[in-house]
């Protein structure tokens, strides 16, 4: 079994690919796990999906609604601990510039305020661990497994702005996963037109046969400004008559629906 995930190794994700039974396979960037998968070079594919504090991931959304035929057949939530890494011969108070992915940056704002340093955007918190190594006044925020692997020292430990901060990262597979009766399942749809009551009426289709939803987010479609897409999470199994029935009803009522997959549900959302 091969699992592919967004890489490099001491990253959030491969902590959570860790928890699947398998060889680990690290990819640099998102698309190029889906497509990994896609060409069956691996089983399976994790990536991140969303954040409890910065929301969804974008990229991750879009290449399953958009890109790939591929299926969600699992979800794997981890706790997030950020820390600030610095080279060891260094001070908390020499750093000037702190080096970070997008998204740790932003969930470690206030912190990085109060530093009053300046702020680099990196491809992942690794590459920024890798970077600073060579970089005299340069911090990382990254994992404690990258401070072990690049020789760096922790200088400030859970620098997030929230101390609740959780990342859901979802298994990517060309299939779903069978009914196990504590499930979950997401789907993205489009309205056929924009009319008052529109998204209403398809929500109800929902509450009418007492189908909870569990998230409901709209991003961008990409056909025109102002024209956007639902995604949207609800408990039970794509195979189960309830679920099957309304979403056969939902169907003559958008202008597109499609189901993203059905997989065993974590926690008690």
């Amino acid at each position: 079994m091969k699992i592919g995930f967004f890489g490099p190794a001491g990253t959030f994700t491969e902590e959570a690919a860790s928890t699947l039974e398998g060889d680990l396979v690290p990819y640099d960037t998102i698309p190029e796990v889906f497509q990994a998968v896609h060409l069956k070079k691996v089983n399976l594919g994790v990536v991140p999906i969303e954040n409890s504090i910065e929301g969804s991931v974008g990229v991750t959304l879009d290449l399953l609604a958009h890109q790939y035929l591929l299926k969600i057949k699992g979800e794997i939530t981890i706790p997030i601990s950020l820390n600030l890494l610095i080279n060891p011969d260094e001070e908390l108070e020499d750093v000037k510039v702190v080096y970070s992915h997008y998204q740790p940056l932003s969930q470690c704002r206030l912190f990085l305020e109060k530093m009053g340093v300046r702020t680099q955007a990196t491809r992942s918190t690794v590459e920024a661990s890798e970077m600073i190594k060579t970089e005299k006044n340069g911090a990382a925020i990254g994992t404690r497994r990258a401070a072990n692997l690049y020789g760096l020292k922790i200088a400030a430990e859970n620098i997030q702005d929230h101390a609740n901060n959780m990342t859901r990262f979802v298994v990517i597979d060309h299939d779903d996963h069978a009914p196990t009766g504590k499930d979950k399942t997401s789907v993205v749809l489009c309205l056929s037109d924009d009319r008052p009551g529109g998204l209403y009426e398809i929500l109800g289709e929902f509450a009418s046969d007492n189908i909870n939803l569990t998230k409901i987010e709209s991003r961008p479609s990409k056909e025109k400004l102002g024209r956007y897409i639902f995604f949207v999470d609800l408990q039970g199994h794509r195979k189960d008559i309830k679920i099957m029935n309304v979403i056969n009803r939902i169907r003559s009522k958008v202008g597109y629906i499609k189901i993203l997959g059905s997989y065993p549900q974590e926690g008690d959302d």
